[in-house]
């Protein structure tokens, strides 16, 4: 179990700096937040030890691989016991093109994206997660058509810096 100290401004500011760029020098961090670099790493590796930073990923842009396909589908299971929520977790996080899944309140229960390589393939995918019988009572499908933005930083001191 990790513990979490209570984060202060120049934390938030550290986690708001490796949002928009994981790869930053230490020394350039601490610029940045106004400590000298020693401090500033070691307050990044406290973040790391109590959780607050779970990784470091670099953004793709998949467009320049090849033609993809974005779905976001809403799942209404036929069940709403906890086993049935965990068996249809299970099932979506072991497939790697479920990229994102969120239980949710409202007229269905989860919304998943997924990113495949073209519509038969989805079919493929969705076809197949039905045949397994997992729960699904029904699912709709929205393919994106246009990405207008998305946005890969959560606004940090705009949420939290009241509460520190």
């Amino acid at each position: 179990m990790t513990l979490r100290h209570k984060l202060d401004r120049i934390d938030l500011k550290i986690l708001t700096e490796l949002q928009g760029n994981g790869r930053i020098t230490n020394a350039e961090l601490a610029e940045r937040v106004h400590l000298s670099p020693s401090p500033c790493l070691m307050r990044v590796k406290k973040l790391q030890k109590s959780g607050y930073i779970t990784g470091y990923a670099a953004q793709i842009d998949v467009a320049m691989l090849g033609e993809t396909l974005v779905v976001f589908t809403e799942f209404t299971l036929t069940n709403h016991r906890q086993i049935d929520f965990a068996r249809f977790q299970e099932a979506l996080e072991k497939l790697d093109c479920c990229v994102e899944c969120y239980l949710v309140s409202g007229g269905y229960d989860y919304l998943a994206k997924f990113v495949t390589s073209s519509i038969a393939d989805y079919q493929n995918i969705i076809e197949a997660l039905i045949d397994r019988n997992i729960g699904i009572d029904k699912y709709f499908s929205f393919v994106v058509m246009k990405t207008p933005f998305a946005k890969t930083q959560i606004p940090l001191t705009h949420l939290f810096e009241d509460q520190v």
